[in-house]
């Protein structure tokens, strides 16, 4: 088993905002995409609004490479942004913005989305951290995917940072994930025997009209359409860039230790996806407090008990592919909490302050604009 094959890459998706009003911006210009394009080439993307933009890094073989570039990434998107008049934000969701008041990108990809799911895909003012891993070749990807779900909840956990939606509190950690549910082929995917069948489903609906390739469907975890990977999709964006690479990291080191044990997930029955998914709703609700349902003793153990679990069985791992101080900083994130802890701990001290709810929303996202590129 070559470790070579343990590629991985990442996308991460930002919202532009107006420093000012600290709003996300409504309208971009489309020379700001072509002045990152001219500086960093094709790894700078449109997303669906016209606030937000995507990276989609090179293909990396190390960590320390991947944060170097990564930074580099998000450092020089900020330049190009703020001789514009803007700054970046990473956050799931923007605290302050409206959906209503925003434009989507002028490309037919995402005019089609517009029109074929309506009031959700103007809505869509969400961003997420997308990670890529390459397992060896010759490896199922989508047998693969069903033995690492009950990972999923863990790892939306340790990346949530959208506590905020249209300017109030919603009581969640990740209200991205929960918007999310009310788009089809979302959330946690049936377990497919195979690619062979999954292929198939996919080819159905390409048939029937209801899509038109693979990139649709949007689920937490599947087999990249273009690339030879498996696509870790449930994350929240990272607001701190050391919190994302720790948790690609992390999932490098699953799809790994999965590879090397087949035995890992291997047992399942009629509980198992929605157990998944009750986890899922915990880390969405309650993020590093959530205490994750256990199918295999019915006993209910908390998010660090998880982690801990996950850190012991990709140890091996680790050493291997020379992530262990990549995963040390997960217990970083313990110890300060998620993006979303701490936006909400900035909200709160501010209200307590006397400041009025919009006044201490503006507070957070100065904090996500600071952080974002810190």
């Amino acid at each position: 088993m070559s470790d070579d094959a343990y590629t991985f890459g990442l996308e991460e998706e930002f919202f532009f905002v107006n420093p000012v009003t600290r709003n996300a911006a409504t309208r971009v210009s489309k020379r700001l995409l072509k002045l990152c394009r001219q500086r960093f080439g094709e790894v700078i993307a449109h997303e669906l609004l016209q606030s937000q933009i995507e990276i989609s890094s090179p293909v990396f073989g190390h960590h320390d490479e991947a944060r170097e570039e990564m930074r580099r990434l998000r450092r020089g998107i900020a330049e190009v942004a703020a001789a514009a008049g803007l700054r970046i934000v990473a956050a799931g969701t923007h605290p302050l913005s409206a959906w209503q008041q925003q434009a989507h990108t002028e490309k037919s990809r995402y005019a089609r989305i517009v029109d074929d799911f309506q009031i959700l895909g103007r809505r869509n003012l969400f961003c997420g951290l997308h990670v890529h891993v390459a397992p060896p070749p010759g490896v199922d990807r989508v047998a693969l995917m069903n033995r690492l779900m009950p990972w999923l909840p863990l790892l939306l956990a340790l990346s949530t940072s959208s506590p905020f939606w249209s300017r109030r509190r919603t009581g969640l950690l990740s209200y991205r994930q929960t918007a999310y549910d009310e788009w089809p082929r979302s959330g946690i995917p049936d377990f497919f025997a195979d690619e062979a069948e999954y292929g198939a489903f996919r080819d159905l609906l390409v048939r029937a009209g209801a899509m038109r390739d693979g990139s649709y469907l949007w689920w937490a975890i599947r087999p990249a359409q273009d690339h030879p990977t498996l696509e870790l999709r449930i994350a929240d964006c990272c607001t701190h860039l050391d919190d994302a690479l720790a948790l690609a990291a992390l999932f490098r080191c699953l799809v790994r230790a999965h590879v090397r044990r087949p035995e890992l997930g291997a047992a399942r029955s009629a509980l198992t996806r929605r157990l998944i998914d009750e986890n899922r709703w915990r880390a969405k609700r309650f993020g590093l407090d959530a205490q994750f349902i256990d199918e295999g003793d019915g006993a209910t153990r908390s998010c660090a008990q998880w982690l801990d679990a996950a850190l012991e069985l990709v140890a091996e791992d680790a050493r291997r592919l020379d992530c262990e101080s990549a995963l040390r900083h997960l217990g970083t994130i313990f110890a300060r909490g998620t993006s979303a802890h701490e936006q909400l701990a900035i909200y709160h001290t501010q209200r307590e302050a006397g400041a009025g709810s919009v006044d201490a929303l503006r507070g957070v996202v100065d904090w996500l604009i600071q952080t974002s590129v810190a």
